[in-house]
């Protein structure tokens, strides 16, 4: 439940109200509107800089050897060897990008000088780039993440399997392993597209982190539902998950296919991370479970990391912002969950063994 839960949070981000300073449609509008005149002054700047950029291939003294290259990839007045090398183009930097980053830096660095506070560019905070990676406290966070799901899952599969006792078919006691096992799946898939997305914000690595958090949230959702209501018969897991799978699946196509509508994905990420949430929290506390106290700590503490969403801050030396910081308090909420995880585990052989005897 931590990651689904916390990372429902994430979508928000994207989703803002934010400038970019290379959109023409974007200076219309910013012209006709009531926006600041700092706010239009700047995009005016950067507009103008990388059109200039376009041209000359460079930003001050730095110039970029993409700029040297047709949109065919053939040289332009350049030897063949200044090409960028093939295991370097993953990165998939190109003339405009590279302009559009280090016009970025050059706006911002002469605003620093005049005291100005940084501005968001195309829905996000003005990043220093680290070996091609555009947010690399993020990327770095996001693997940790997946290896502390990892880790819980692993922690998990050893306790169910070989430490405590199984049935004659050598089969777990524990009704829910299997459901937990693809749980395991979804957030360590939804961690890794994560820390892709944030190694490179393209529109496919976008709609990959997306469709995989969209992906978790219904599936967490379904095993909240069916861990709380001690649903077991097969046939009754069908029909519960069945609408809710077919509605995740709908949701997903329409991200990919229809229209990347990142309001729309905010709002039925919230709804499913709430719902879950919510569901968790009254059951420990009907049921009295034993380690409901991990429990309620993930769920206060998920909500107090959505501060940091909501509290939204420039990245420190363009390095560190407040949605890093929010992949940091997400691992030790996952090693708590994951606590709580085989705790359940443990009281449930333990409950079932007894009604056996």
């Amino acid at each position: 439940m931590a990651a689904p839960i916390i990372l429902s949070i994430k979508l928000m981000i994207y989703s803002g109200v934010y400038q970019i300073c290379w959109s023409a449609e974007l200076l219309v509008f910013a012209l006709s509107s009531k926006l600041m005149p700092s706010t239009i002054s700047n995009l005016l700047v950067c507009r103008a800089c990388v059109e200039k950029c376009e041209k000359s291939g460079c930003v001050g003294d730095k110039c970029f050897q993409h700029c040297n290259f047709s949109s065919d990839d053939k040289l332009i007045n350049s030897p063949w060897y200044l090409q960028e090398p093939l295991y370097q183009r993953w990165k998939q930097w190109d003339c405009l990008s590279d302009c559009r980053y280090h016009c970025m830096l050059a706006r911002e660095g002469e605003k620093e000088k005049l005291g100005d506070r940084p501005v968001k560019y195309h829905g996000k905070w003005p990043f220093r780039r680290v070996f091609g990676i555009q947010e690399p406290v993020s990327v770095a966070l996001s693997a940790l993440n997946l290896a502390m799901q990892f880790h819980g899952w692993v922690s998990f599969f050893i306790l169910v399997n070989y430490k405590l006792p199984l049935r004659p078919d050598r089969k777990t006691y524990y009704e829910y392993t299997g459901l937990w096992h693809i749980y395991a799946i979804f957030s360590m898939n939804t961690w890794f597209w994560s820390a892709v997305f944030h190694t490179r914000d393209v529109d496919l690595t976008k709609k990959l982190d997306y469709s995989s958090t969209v992906a978790l949230l219904g599936f967490s959702l379904i095993l909240a539902i069916l861990r709380a209501f001690n649903v077991r018969d097969e046939a009754a897991r069908v029909m519960v998950s069945a609408p809710l799978f077919a509605f995740v699946t709908t949701h997903i196509l329409y991200l990919n296919f229809y229209q990347l509508d990142h309001g729309l994905n905010m709002k039925v990420c919230l709804a499913m991370g709430i719902a879950q949430l919510l569901l968790w929290a009254v059951w420990a506390g009907v049921t009295r479970h034993p380690s409901r106290w991990k429990l309620w700590v993930v769920v206060i503490g998920g909500a107090l990391a959505m501060l940091l969403e909501i509290y939204d801050f420039p990245p420190h030396r363009g390095l560190v912002d407040a949605h890093a910081l929010w992949h940091a308090t997400t691992i030790p909420l996952t090693y708590l969950w994951w606590s709580f995880v085989r705790d359940d585990s443990e009281l449930r052989t333990s409950t079932l063994i007894k009604k056996a005897k």
